[in-house]
């Protein structure tokens, strides 16, 4: 297939393309794609009516984060905001023992004092294009779920190569509907990324871990960055402006973001092979990382640097999945997925003939997941990387893999190496980031010792070990590899499969050595899981759309999708939560903690409260009724006029069900409110050029 240059079909910016449907859903549920927004449900239940290029410069002003978050620009001069800790990973690279920025904050008082980030990407969505049928082209009724897996997976790569060499951007094929659709993402890339602003860890995550998913809350999770282009702040036509006003209780809001990813459509063998299976198996693994990342932390100061960021993910993580892990137990919500399963069925039946591969999806999607859950260990330690927790793996698995499938036609290799992903994995690969060996140590001899306790009959963990101890095999790796040194990676990568093969990298032969195994059960994945699903699953996305049109919006795919809710506090234990916290409230829940941490609020604040300048009625948090979940971190929060209102940065933890079906009796999404980011800005930090730059003034 030659795909044209892109042109006004393709690209957005000649005007989104709305679909006008009923959608099949309560209340104010979905995450919608921009080329398919529900305007009927829009305009009878809250009246209104999106203005010609409303979605248009919505869409163009949102920014994705490589690193699984979202943001948006701000300005005409490419300044983006979101939050703090999507920022995170980030500011901890650009951090030293000497200047923590992760933790002291951070503000570039001229533009020349804008710090580069080592390895970030930002993507800003300009083209969908549905490529359903040339993906599926050449997949035929005879051939099995892995081998139609197969071919449309190398369809896609074609398609992608195809597209990147026609417009020269990133092309993203992504599968909709469990593999009922797939759409073809172009989007612009910004490589030269630079820090403008960050605020106090102390403030930014106030309340720490016993806070995290809970409201009310009082956090300054923001962070402000820069994109250039050719040296110079890049200058983009679609920006958000800031609204002086808020919001009020009951508005209507819209949330433009990257949801990471929902399991809504999923059946209720995929759901209870979740719960029973898959959800204790990872929280185990993070409940042990945590604990060694603590035990790490507490060595001294620069130790606990070193392992903050990580130590906020893994936290988050485990929260977060403890809340998915408990809405599956609640057996009033499968129940309700039961039924709604079973008249699915019914339905399918009813229209079948003798036969139709659609009355079977069901149980070839639960076969899936008894090999998933046979394979899920080695899968996890293996192909995952669970059994060896380092960056320098990392960076050796990348250069060997990308060795070998450089030597492979592009449709044949693994998706990561593509010849479109190539820039993007490259990024990464030689990133100057600083690896710290003690650090790297630490962590590759714990998941080696948790390896060895999980399968100590495998003998892929001997060969591994070879008569050493976990942390004796630990200190030997990081130890004796020379990959932390950019350069070395860089000539490696240059001289391809005869420079791994010469390499003494202990590293490097550690990589070669699990890669046939983990190649292995990375076939299995994807033939015996993946495929099964993906080919199931759009039996089922066809019945769907048979019964209600593709107004059933697609699960979460890290891709941009629009979601609207109102302002609403909301009802726990028979208290009244109110929608919005303030600036004195923060003061107050310091208080009422001893001030000592994780409530002990920076000292710029104190200050600023102390000068009198602090307007301590402001308000920092609010919370809206928007269907969001994790990849919508730093979602811009804008109100009818797209003025900026708030920033998403949390849910509550009766959201954390979202993930698999979405109620809004009392889960809500959590943002800082646009007027508590102002406040601070000028009465805390004085950053009066970023204020100003803010509200165009």
């Amino acid at each position: 297939m030659r795909l044209p240059m892109p042109n006004a079909a393709v690209l957005l910016t000649a005007g989104v393309v709305f679909l006008v449907v009923a959608p099949m859903v309560q209340g104010d549920e979905g995450m919608w794609l921009f080329n398919k927004l529900p305007l009927a449900h829009l305009k009878e239940k809250h009246g209104f009516e999106p203005p010609p290029g409303w979605a248009d410069h919505l869409r163009s002003s949102a920014v994705r984060f490589n690193n699984g978050g979202s943001g948006s620009f701000v300005s005409a001069d490419g300044l983006i905001m979101t939050n703090h800790h999507v920022g995170a990973d980030t500011l901890s690279k650009l951090s030293t023992a000497g200047k923590n920025y992760h933790h002291d904050g951070f503000f570039a008082v001229r533009r020349e004092d804008e710090v580069r980030a080592p390895d970030l990407e930002l993507n800003v969505l300009v083209g969908i294009q549905d490529v359903t049928v040339e993906v599926n082209r050449e997949v035929s009724p005879e051939m099995d779920d892995a081998r139609a897996g197969e071919v449309r997976r190398k369809a896609m790569t074609r398609i992608e190569k195809e597209a990147s060499d026609a417009n020269k951007m990133r092309n993203d094929v992504v599968t909709l509907y469990q593999g009922g659709q797939y759409h073809l993402y172009s989007y612009k890339k910004y490589t030269d990324v630079r820090l403008v602003f960050a605020p106090e860890f102390d403030i930014a995550f106030f309340g720490g871990d016993p806070d995290n998913f809970e409201y009310p809350r009082y956090d300054l999770d923001v962070c402000f960055f820069r994109a250039y282009e050719d040296g110079k702040p890049a200058k983009v036509e679609h920006h958000l402006k800031w609204s002086a006003a808020g919001t009020k209780d009951g508005e209507l809001i819209f949330v433009a973001g990257h949801p990471g990813r929902t399991d809504r459509l999923n059946t209720v063998a995929s759901l209870e092979s979740l719960r029973d299976v898959r959800f204790p198996f990872l929280l185990d693994f993070l409940v042990k990382k945590e604990a060694l990342l603590l035990a790490f932390g507490k060595q001294g100061s620069e130790q606990a640097r070193q392992a903050q960021e990580e130590l906020f993910s893994i936290q988050n993580s485990r929260k977060a999945r403890i809340g998915g892990f408990e809405g599956l137990k609640d057996e009033e919500f499968l129940n309700r997925k039961r039924q709604m399963e079973v008249e699915l069925r019914e339905r399918v039946k009813a229209a079948s003939k003798p036969g139709d591969p659609r009355a079977l999806a069901w149980d070839r999607i639960a076969e899936a997941q008894k090999t998933s859950a046979r394979i899920m260990k080695p899968w996890s330690y293996l192909e995952r990387g669970w059994a060896f927790d380092s960056l320098l793996f990392d960076v050796a698995r990348d250069l060997v893999r990308l060795a070998a499938e450089k030597g492979k036609p592009n449709a044949d290799r693994l998706r990561e190496y593509r010849e479109s992903n190539l820039e993007s994995l490259e990024l990464g690969l030689f990133s100057p980031a600083p690896i710290y060996p003690a650090f790297e140590e630490a962590k590759l001899a714990h998941s080696l010792a948790d390896w060895k306790k999980a399968m100590p009959d495998d003998p892929m963990v001997e060969q591994v070990l070879h008569g050493r101890t976990p942390a004796e095999a630990a200190r030997e790796l990081v130890q004796g590899s020379k990959l932390a040194d950019v350069e070395v990676r860089k000539k490696i990568a240059a001289g391809g499969m005869a420079a791994i093969e010469a390499s003494d990298d202990p590293m490097i032969k550690l990589a070669i050595a699990v890669d046939a195994e983990a190649r292995r059960l990375r076939k299995i994945q994807e033939d015996e899981i993946e495929g099964v699903e993906a080919a199931n699953y759009a039996f089922l996305a066809r019945a769907l759309f048979e019964a209600n049109g593709d107004s059933v919006y697609p699960d979460a795919t890290f891709t941009l999708r629009l979601a609207f809710g109102v302002v609403k506090g909301y009802e726990q234990d028979g208290k009244a939560i109110p929608p919005y916290t303030t600036i004195g409230g923060a003061f107050e829940h310091a208080k009422a903690h001893g001030e000592k941490p994780p409530y002990e609020l920076p000292a710029s604040w104190h200050k600023a409260r102390e000068s009198g300048q602090l307007r301590l009625d402001t308000p920092l948090n609010f919370v809206s009724t928007a269907d969001i979940i994790g990849g919508n971190s730093g979602s811009p929060v804008v109100n009818r006029k797209n003025e900026v209102v708030g920033l998403i940065f949390d849910g509550n933890i009766q959201s954390l069900v979202l993930d698999f079906g979405y109620d809004d009796r009392q889960a809500r999404a959590v943002s800082v409110d646009s007027r508590g980011i102002l406040e601070a800005l000028r009465s805390v930090y004085h950053a009066d050029r970023l204020v100003n730059e803010l509200t165009g003034l």
